[in-house]
């Protein structure tokens, strides 16, 4: 395509980029337009033919998304006469021109993982798997948040999946590819997961968990050959982090985190992370281990997840649990609640929360009357207060939260951590609380997802 042309009122400007499968122009309208780009099929003699079914497939999933995670959809042009899509151009550089910054630290290599892993939260959740999670398709808005871009390969549970029908080769970049997908299966969220986390493995070390295959055969190596552990590789890499991306490489997608939602929670508390086996690994499997997989392949059989079933069964789910009110009734109650929630949700993982109510302006001792330290003794309450529920440690985590207003607290935690519900109790009225309205009040109001208010009713 010659710049300067016109379609459809668009005015073509230069190429942007070019790909495997298409090219992309920088294109103008109208001077009240935001920053635009045209993607356009390649349709030469001799091309792949997946590129148009591949195009085919991002002209029916991109007008159904919406949110800071994807390229804003504005139009497009069927192939009756020139096939094209115009989105939304994020200014900020992919992520693949951070790779020189290689080994990344720890801390800066997790606040741009869990970015990225909001993004595949927010994509899950509106039914679509992307399947081509890699450094090149991962750009960041100048407000921080990470956008997924190129969906030619993505699967979306509500639509046919063309790729699937038209091709009996599995497409995808091979050094992220996980081992469902070398299997044929499109339809589980957590291969992109997988693909996150050989992302974090290289941004970590400088190098590819998997190395660049180049066919198939190599791609379906990692049915039963494990990488070399980031830690070997990098003794700097701190065990949190090697278990985090050893959880997301699991061959069995069943063994990875559940939902991109609870990776993107490990990824801003490390200190939570309940370290396994994984994190002190510093060899590979040894050979007899390697033989008995490659006879019998782990993911022989995959079992396949719809997405939107998936997360669902996977919350995130917070409990604010209030001390100061010494109302072990209350307490109670809110452990029966938890324990209804999680009786259908197989894989949610509930975050303990308390506030340790802060003054705005005065200096607080961090000791209590007792002389013990304020902050760890509600750490202490938290733990003996969920020990009934019984779950496991790795499912659950305990966070003492210091702040002047509880229910900012509560709110902020529930933004910043992605939680799907959200439990607390209510005190009982009074006229103040009535007046100048109460906690839980304005958590129902205001939160980000649903919320379950406990209250007690009390015969006098």
């Amino acid at each position: 395509m010659s710049p300067q042309r016109a379609i459809d009122g668009f005015t073509v400007a230069e190429v942007l980029h070019e790909g495997g499968m298409a090219v992309l122009y920088r294109v103008t309208r109208s001077k009240e337009d935001p920053p635009m780009l045209m993607k356009v099929p390649r349709l030469r003699e001799g091309e792949d033919p997946a590129a148009i079914v591949s195009f085919e497939m991002e002209q029916m999933i991109m007008p159904r998304l919406r949110g800071p995670h994807v390229p804003r959809f504005i139009a497009m042009g069927g192939f009756e006469a020139q096939p094209y899509i115009v989105m939304e151009r994020i200014a900020g550089a992919p992520l693949a021109s951070r790779l020189r910054e290689a080994p990344m630290p720890a801390e800066e290599l997790a606040r741009v993982g869990a970015a990225i892993a909001d993004a595949l939260d927010d994509l899950h959740h509106q039914h679509v798997v992307h399947l081509d999670v890699k450094p090149a398709n991962i750009v960041f808005r100048e407000t921080g948040e990470a956008v997924m871009v190129d969906y030619g390969l993505a699967h979306h549970e509500q639509l046919p999946d063309l790729m699937a029908e038209e091709f009996r080769l599995p497409y995808g970049t091979t050094p992220y590819m996980a081992p469902e997908q070398a299997l044929g299966i499109r339809n589980d969220p957590r291969s992109d997961l997988f693909a996150l986390g050989a992302l974090l493995y290289q941004y970590a070390t400088a190098d590819l968990p998997f190395g660049e295959p180049q066919h198939l055969g190599g791609v379906k190596r990692r049915l039963w050959r494990d990488p070399v552990p980031p830690r070997r590789k990098r003794p700097a890499v701190p065990p949190w982090l090697q278990e985090i991306i050893l959880r997301c490489l699991e061959v069995r997608p069943q063994q990875r985190y559940p939902t991109a939602a609870q990776l993107a929670f490990d990824l801003r508390h490390p200190d939570q992370v309940v370290l396994t086996d994984r994190a002190t690994k510093l060899r590979r499997d040894n050979p007899l281990t390697v033989f008995r997989r490659r006879l019998q392949p782990e993911t022989a059989e995959p079992q396949a997840f719809a997405t939107a079933r998936q997360v669902r069964s996977a919350p995130i789910i917070a409990v604010a649990v209030d001390f100061s009110l010494g109302d072990e009734v209350l307490e109670g109650t809110l452990r029966e609640q938890v324990l209804r929630l999680l009786a259908n949700r197989p894989g949610a993982r509930v975050a303990c929360l308390n506030v340790l109510k802060t003054a705005l302006l005065a200096a607080e001792s961090t000791l209590d009357d007792q002389g013990r330290n304020r902050h760890v003794q509600r750490l202490v309450e938290l733990r003996h207060w969920a020990r009934p529920i019984g779950l496991d440690e790795r499912r659950m985590t305990f966070h003492v939260l210091e702040a002047a207003d509880v229910a900012d607290a509560i709110l902020d935690y529930a933004r910043a951590n992605r939680i799907d519900h959200l439990v607390l109790g209510a005190r009982t009225g009074s006229f103040a609380r009535r007046l100048l309205g109460s906690v839980s009040g304005k958590v129902a109001a205001e939160a980000p997802c649903t919320v379950t208010v406990v209250r007690i009713s009390r015969s006098n």
